[in-house]
């Protein structure tokens, strides 16, 4: 099953007799929650999923955007509606970081039908709502452990006997600023591979032909593990879908650098060069 759903086939298949469930997880580094957004108009029946507080466990350790409980991520998803054998589709307002987040949460504990927005809200042209819906609620239970994820000790193996991709933007992989987190660099041995390139001006995807030749370029064709890491595991649930769509499977270091970097012993590169 395809990752991605364009809006013309969301239309069709939510008309049809088998609607999905849909998600909205609008969200902004930094910024304010996206609940008064998406109470000022949102997908018809869309439930609102916050990513700070329901797709994310509290901060610490395990760094700025740790794994939820996975009890309590269930819990939320059953409240949006979400049983085992319902079709999921998960939007955002364009960026599509945030609904990546949410696709690969629900793949990793077990649901197999769920899909991301191409293009986010601001790709949808259909009518919006401001109705809150009270679904029925689902029976979907999760369990941990469908697809691949590392420690930071895994990454940084990783990175040097396989792939480790770094998803965030080129001048924060080459330390040449750090908004975020108490030091800049990355890895030693990760790949620079900013998700920004994965998605063209109006922020959908690539094609799977064009994804698989720029993750070719990076070394995943002859890799025999790929992972993925960025500031706190958001934007890297990004570039794991667009290696989906491409053909690939990778692993999620979910701590990325925000953990990596908080435990102050751990080595950091800087500059272009991986190491």
């Amino acid at each position: 099953m395809t990752a991605i759903i364009n809006a013309a086939q969301l239309v069709g298949e939510s008309a049809g007799t088998r609607p999905p469930v849909l998600l909205d997880v609008r969200y902004a580094l930094g910024g304010p929650p996206g609940r008064p957004e998406y109470e000022a108009g949102h997908l018809p029946d869309a439930v609102y999923v916050d990513l700070d507080t329901e797709l994310a466990g509290p901060p610490g350790e395990g760094g700025r955007h740790p794994l939820p409980d996975v009890a309590a991520f269930g819990a939320v998803m059953r409240r949006a509606g979400v049983s085992a054998d319902s079709p999921v589709v998960v939007y955002d307002g364009g960026q599509g970081w945030a609904a990546a987040r949410a696709w690969w949460l629900l793949r990793w504990t077990g649901h197999r039908d769920v899909r991301v927005l191409d293009g986010g809200l601001a790709g949808w042209t259909g009518p919006l709502s401001t109705e809150i819906p009270a679904p029925e609620a689902g029976d979907f239970s999760p369990v941990a452990g469908s697809l691949p994820l590392l420690d930071a000790d895994a990454a940084a193996a990783l990175a040097r006997d396989g792939l480790l991709l770094d998803a965030r933007a080129a001048e924060r992989y080459r330390g040449d600023v750090e908004p975020i987190d108490r030091v800049a660099g990355h890895i030693p041995g990760a790949v620079s591979a900013p998700t920004t390139e994965n998605v063209d001006e109006d922020g959908r995807f690539l094609s799977a032909e064009r994804l698989a030749s720029r993750f070719a370029g990076l070394g995943a064709a002859d890799a025999k593990e790929i992972g993925v890491y960025c500031g706190s595991g958001v934007s890297a649930a990004h570039e794991l879908l667009a290696l989906e769509i491409a053909g690939f499977q990778a692993a999620l270091y979910a701590g990325s650098w925000s953990e990596w970097s908080a435990a102050g012993d751990r080595p950091v590169a800087t500059g272009p060069d991986p190491r």
